[in-house]
């Protein structure tokens, strides 16, 4: 599949959050709605921008809640 949109290496901090929350806004509609041509493309630019966004950050704040023993604790 071919890349969709500006490389996301090329976008600064601010516009891939922004690309990120759109495409988090839009999965539902194009995961029940959309063609396989169209889910198979969101799916793979969000795999492309979600891994810029931990290339830049590994060590993103987790939130303990997120994580099994927060879920447990529950």
């Amino acid at each position: 599949m071919t890349m969709m949109g500006i490389d996301p290496a090329q976008l600064s901090d601010e516009d891939l959050l922004r690309e990120l929350r759109q495409l988090h806004t839009t999965r539902t509609d194009a995961f029940l709605h959309g063609s396989d041509d169209a889910l198979a493309r969101h799916t793979s630019r969000t795999n492309q921008l979600e891994s810029e966004y931990l290339r830049r950050y590994p060590e993103r704040e987790v939130d303990p809640n997120r994580l099994r023993e927060g879920a447990r604790e529950r």
